[in-house]
This record gives C-alpha cells, structure tokens and sequence, in this order.
C-alpha cells in the first residue's frame, strides 16, 4: 500500500493535495490541527485517516508519527504543507507570535521529517515535499517573518537532499504563489484583482496548480529531481 501523510490537509492547498494522491492509489494520512470537521470528513471521502498534532509542540509530533508508524506501518511521501502567517511590520509582531509562526512553518517540518526518516532510510525509499513560498525566495514586506521561516524551509530542503540521496530519498520544494485559498480572505476584491493583474499570466493560482506539482514532484516521473525548488507562481517570481 502505497502511504502519504499530508500536514496541514484540512487547507485549501492540503486538501487538494489529499485528493490527487488518493487519484493516484495513496492511502492519505491527514493532519490537522484545528480544521478536525474538514480533515475527518475529507478522510471518509477518501478513505484515509486523519490524525491530529499541534506542529509547534514536539511531543504532540511524536505522539502522532508514533501511531503513524504503529497503525499504518510505514509513509512513502510526506508533505509539509501546514504553515502560517500573520501579516504587520516586523516591529509589531510579538516574540510569542514569531515563536509559533517558525515553530509551524519550518521546525514542525523538520520534526516530522527527523521522525519517519528512519524508516525511509531502513526502505531505502522515500519522497519528502516541503510547501514553501515565492516570499520565501524574495521576501515580503510586512510578511518578514513568514517569508524568513519559508526561506529556511528552502534551504532545508536543499541540505536534506544532498544528506538524504545515498538513501533513495529525494527531497524538494514548491514555492507556491498567491493561492486562492482562505489565507487571502483578509483581502479586499480589489486588491485580490490587483494581484492577479501583476501576476503574468493574469491569474491568482488555485490549490490544484500546487497539487498537480506536488503529484508529479513525487512520482516516478521526477525520479531524477531532488534537492529543487519549483515555483508555481504564474510568473510572479521569476
């Protein structure tokens, strides 16, 4: 049986993701932390699990790859994907809210990883995707610390695959655009419009432009691509 575990799945770009690996035969493994009614009701559609940890507490990570490893044996692809951000000027973000935003993004990713790695390396196989963003390659205004933590989880990714190939693990990394999901709700229809409008291909992207890379970042197709960062951005960042 074919597995992928799915962080953050009870997301728009999670969620998308879920449903084109279960398209191609994986068994979802879905995380959540707050979104239980999304996630769960996801996984009876698709005849997964869902599992709950809070990303920003390492015993709630073990505790949940612990009944991972127990009740479904092994994973062959995880997805870092959960993520979050709080907009305002680095000045008026508070260290407790800084603390959680690299707790989520960028620590629980390599907690997840540090934890079914084992078991990959022992499999001699494996395929870790880590969901970063544009703004982690460019940087955003406003966004200095959402974009510092997706910067790490690219250079994460780069490190990690060169450590991690001998062993028939590959790793890379989408560095999605902007996405249509709830993470743009605080946006007005104008600005929305204007962001589609500097986009180069006069769209904002949807979940399923993430999941379609991912699906194929992880398949037999990409079998000689590690260690990359593909952005899916429409021409955003170039």
């Amino acid at each position: 049986m074919k597995t992928v575990l799915i962080t953050g799945a009870g997301g728009g770009i999670g969620s998308a993701i879920a449903e084109k690996f279960a398209e191609q035969g994986y068994f979802p493994v879905l995380h959540y932390h707050k979104s239980q009614e999304e996630a769960e009701r996801l996984a009876e559609k698709l005849h997964g699990t869902a599992v709950h940890a809070d990303l920003s507490e390492i015993s709630e990570i073990e505790s949940m790859t612990d009944q991972i490893l127990k009740e479904i044996g092994h994973i062959d692809i995880l997805v870092n994907n959960a993520g979050m951000s709080v907009s305002g000027l680095l000045t008026d973000i508070s260290p407790e809210i800084r603390k959680k935003i690299f707790s989520v993004n960028i620590l629980g990713a390599i907690e997840c990883t540090r934890l079914l790695l084992p078991a990959m390396i022992h499999r001699k196989s494996g395929s870790i995707l880590n969901i970063s963003s544009m703004w982690g390659q460019v940087g955003a205004s406003c966004e200095v610390d959402y974009s510092a933590s997706k910067a790490a989880l690219i250079g994460f990714t780069k490190a990690l695959a060169q450590e991690v190939g001998l062993s028939g693990i590959r790793v890379n990394c989408i560095a999605a655009g902007v996405i249509r999901t709830r993470m743009l709700d605080c946006y007005d229809d104008q600005t929305l419009s204007d962001l589609a409008g500097e986009t180069p291909l006069n769209r904002l992207g949807t979940p399923e432009d993430i999941a379609e890379a991912a699906v194929f970042l992880c398949s037999e197709k990409a079998g000689f691509i590690t260690g990359q960062i593909l952005g899916v951005n429409g021409g955003f960042v170039i």
